[in-house]
């Protein structure tokens, strides 16, 4: 199994560079994500700026709070696959109905 892990992240935390890609996605500036995750709106830029850089990293409830924001999963800020991390969005953007019908298939596979 070939695994791509992102090479601009080697050894350090994917989040930096998730949390940038998610934001600029929904074309969200760094301030109004901040305010919407709940940081003080006189920090919120520089703050989600020195977390965007990897100068600070967040809690993993602020990150929660990002993810809710950013519309995506908490794993995917912390997934250091780009396969796997495409995967959690395309599976997180799917209606419940189809999250589940995948699961069971992927289980009935298993025990084939």
């Amino acid at each position: 199994m070939n695994l791509k892990v992102s090479k601009n992240n080697e050894g350090q935390s994917p989040l930096p560079k998730r949390l940038k890609e998610a934001r600029k996605k929904i074309g969200i500036s760094q301030k109004e994500l901040g305010i919407q995750a709940g940081v003080d709106e006189f920090s919120a830029s520089s703050r989600v700026n020195h977390y965007e850089q990897g100068k600070h990293s967040p809690s993993f409830e602020m990150a929660k709070r990002f993810a809710i924001v950013l519309k995506v999963p908490t794993s995917y800020l912390y997934e250091d696959n780009d396969d796997i991390a495409t995967m959690l969005i395309q599976f997180y953007e799917l209606h419940k109905i189809e999250r589940k019908a995948i699961i069971e298939k992927i289980k009935s596979d298993l025990h084939t």
